[in-house]
């Protein structure tokens, strides 16, 4: 299985050198390309990334999709921006449980008169519409609702990633229908199941009768989810705003 780790920005393949220079994480196309090139069987990719170019997360998440064997994702820390539309490539994508996903609108600067602006604001649209794409194909989620979700900057956490479709699973829980006492409780019982049994035998020995086992069972398992239901935590939290300061700086930089 080859490994290939998307960390630091989304940088385009002419600016690597520059990182490279300054000793700073950064990843750009070739990185991606030159790892397939090289890869045989499975390819596990980890991201850890704020985002960063458009167009080189664009051409990193077409390099993954375009590879012939199973590709598994891992969010690691931080999936945003770019590097969100990276983890769509995925056939299966894993978040842990202490990392976030992050999607919002493209980011052009620009300036001109107000044809400019407005020639930027089409362009921009339609950047929009190409990220959410990715997103649409990942969750089957309609096109307008993936867009509007942009447009409020959405930050999810794990569980909520997994809801919404952006990720398949939470790395380090197992999926299980029925509980499981040693995943669930560190292999202990619940106090009021233990108080349950102990009364249920008083009885029966009183009685003359021999517990059964699907009444302990029972007992248990109703135990289990009354401590579940009472550990659950509330995800339903809005989602966190960060401020934006657009500035004109030219028209060629789509950051994302």
């Amino acid at each position: 299985m080859t490994k290939i780790e998307v960390m630091g920005p989304i940088i385009a393949n002419e600016d690597k050198w520059i990182y490279n220079w300054f000793e700073m994480p950064a990843t750009c196309g070739k990185d991606i390309t030159n790892a397939l090139e090289n890869a045989t069987g499975e390819v596990e990719v980890h991201i850890n990334s704020n985002g960063g170019d458009l167009f080189a997360g664009s051409e990193i998440y077409t390099a993954l999709k375009d590879y012939n064997g199973l590709v598994t994702v891992k969010v690691v820390g931080m999936a945003a921006s770019a590097a969100s539309i990276i983890a769509m490539a995925g056939d299966k994508v894993l978040i842990s449980p202490t990392a976030q996903m992050m999607i919002h609108n493209v980011q052009l600067y620009t300036g001109g008169d107000h044809r400019d602006l407005q020639d930027a604001s089409n362009v921009a649209k339609n950047a929009n519409v190409s990220v959410a794409n990715a997103y649409q194909l990942k969750t089957g989620k309609s096109l307008n609702e993936l867009l509007t979700l942009m447009g409020e900057e959405t930050y999810v956490n794990a569980q909520q990633a997994v809801e919404m479709g952006l990720a398949d699973e939470i790395m380090f829980q197992e999926n299980t229908e029925a509980p499981r006492l040693v995943a669930d409780l560190g292999g202990m019982l619940p106090q009021s199941a233990l108080d349950k049994v102990r009364n249920l035998r008083a009885e029966n020995q009183t009685q003359n009768v021999t517990i059964q086992a699907e009444d302990v069972k029972k007992i248990v398992a109703e135990a289990v989810d009354e401590l579940k239901a009472s550990l659950t935590l509330d995800n339903s939290e809005p989602n966190e705003k960060k401020p934006t300061n657009p500035q004109n700086a030219g028209f060629e930089r789509f950051l994302f």
